[in-house]
């Protein structure tokens, strides 16, 4: 199925959550991993020494970067043990890939013994698994006893319904809606819901005092600034914290955020994913694994640059401008697989039984391995393992004019592997209505990028590549 190009129902802006937990919660997962790594130690008389410091200083933070993705505070009411065991094992296996990784280049885990890494990889996660459901159900009880916080929304929309119904599903987050206040009538309330409402906008501060209301959400478009600023002036009366819902849904946005420049608010509507950690997570990622994959498959393309020579005439790699970060053309490297080499304003794409490839390129194209110079473009900083795929140059001044928003795909790297080639978009696309699906997967990507995600897409490749799904 084809990614939404603009959802009605879009996630809330993120920057910095709703604080639904203290940070003492928010630390539960790493604590207990750290905590587990000496307790085994001491269990199995393993000597204590800086060492652990190290480890348990390294663990504390990959586990709180990775675990902070899976807040099992988001669990939904119904969660059932095996949604846990998957959050937990999914967070795990990720941190233990890191570290699994970390000790490999360091050499760190060789200073400690086998049998305390061992029982504390296997152990870790049975202690997560306990501790996050003991805060589920604390939580829930919390819920269902009323010791949660009383929330009002203003406004009966869209944005605000599906706020409203989110609430609803994770008692973790400790809220509670008592109900929505609006001016306007019933009948102009979204298609399909009626929501009953408590009163006018007028009479929200006085219910707010009375009620000892702690949180408002006001979900109004921005042509109401005059009314939110005197309900806001009338608000100041009362205790409760408030946050703004702005309509800025009716856009297509991808990454949206609030930030700041030079201490003046901004909202981002249209920005990459890889910005401050996240882009120096994306980068070692790239650096590591590249590394890691290049010095694997050396003789292999060594093989292959020897076939590619005494098969056909010509270059060993093919040199094609592509569009790379924010439209700045670059040079990508493949295998050539084909007896032309096209690289100007018209450039035919490779079909099924091309009479263009050299009596190897048929394989290499579908065996992928026509691709792996490119990781020496991801080396030079060029390309990501996982991204967009990029395009020639041709395509890109042909597909820009026909297909909206083209171009936000070139607002990351582009990639190895990407997420449109997982989902069944990989190959020539001899069609628009193909371009626009893959370009649809490709602005859904920067929506929803994640390490976990990418390390997903990395594993689907090689799942897709053994099968050689659309590749000629």
């Amino acid at each position: 199925m084809r990614p939404a190009m603009n959802s009605k129902s879009p996630p809330i802006l993120p920057q910095h959550e709703v604080p639904a937990r203290n940070w003492g919660m928010r630390l539960l997962e790493p604590c207990i991993t750290v905590a587990m790594l000496y307790l085994i130690a001491l269990v199995t008389r393993d000597e204590i020494t800086g060492n652990h410091a190290v480890l348990a200083i390294i663990t504390f933070f990959v586990s709180a970067t990775v675990f902070s993705l899976t807040d099992h505070s988001h669990m939904l009411r119904e969660a059932r043990l095996l949604d846990f065991i998957r959050v937990v094992l999914t967070g795990w296996m990720i941190v233990m890939a890191v570290l699994l990784l970390l000790g490999q280049l360091t050499g760190l885990f060789t200073q400690f013994s086998m049998q305390t890494l061992v029982i504390w990889l296997v152990a870790t996660p049975v202690s997560l698994l306990v501790g996050q459901m003991t805060v589920h159900r604390i939580t829930y009880s919390m819920h269902k006893t009323g010791q949660s916080r009383s929330v009002l929304i203003v406004g009966v929309n869209d944005v605000a319904l599906k706020l409203a119904d989110r609430i609803a599903e994770h008692p973790g987050l400790l809220m509670q809606v008592e109900g929505f206040f609006d001016d306007r009538d019933l009948s102009r309330q979204p298609e399909g819901r009626h929501v009953p409402v408590l009163g006018t906008m007028d009479e929200l501060p006085a219910y707010a005092r009375n009620h000892n209301i702690s949180t408002i959400f006001i979900s109004q478009p921005i042509s109401a600034q005059p009314r939110i600023r005197k309900l806001l002036n009338e608000l100041q009366d009362t205790t409760a914290s408030i946050y703004f819902l702005p309509d800025l849904y009716v856009f297509d946005l991808i990454q949206a955020r609030f930030d700041s420049v030079a201490g003046l608010p901004v909202v981002a509507i249209c920005e990459t994913p890889f910005t401050g950690i996240n882009n120096a997570v994306k980068r070692v990622t790239d650096i590591v694994l590249t590394s890691l994959i290049l010095l694997m498959l050396l003789p292999i393309m060594l093989s292959i640059a020897i076939a590619v020579k005494i098969t056909s005439p010509g270059p060993i790699v093919f040199r094609q401008r592509r569009y790379g970060l924010d439209g700045e053309e670059i040079i990508v490297y493949k295998f050539r697989s084909m007896t032309v080499a096209e690289d100007g304003d018209k450039v035919t794409q490779a079909k099924k039984n091309d009479s263009r490839l050299t009596p190897i390129g048929g394989f290499l194209r579908r065996s992928s391995l026509d691709e792996l110079p490119q990781f020496i473009n991801v080396l030079q900083g060029r390309m990501s393992i996982v991204g967009p795929r990029p395009h020639a140059v041709a395509h890109n001044e042909l597909y820009r004019k026909q297909i909206k928003g083209y171009m936000l795909r070139h607002k990351v790297k582009p990639g190895i592997t990407g997420w449109a080639q997982v989902n069944g978009f990989r190959g020539e696309t001899d069609t628009l209505d193909k371009m626009e699906a893959r370009i649809a997967y490709d602005l859904d990507y920067l929506r929803r990028w994640s390490l976990m995600l990418d390390l997903w897409i990395i594993v689907r490749t090689i799942k897709v590549t053994i099968a050689r799904e659309n590749a000629y």
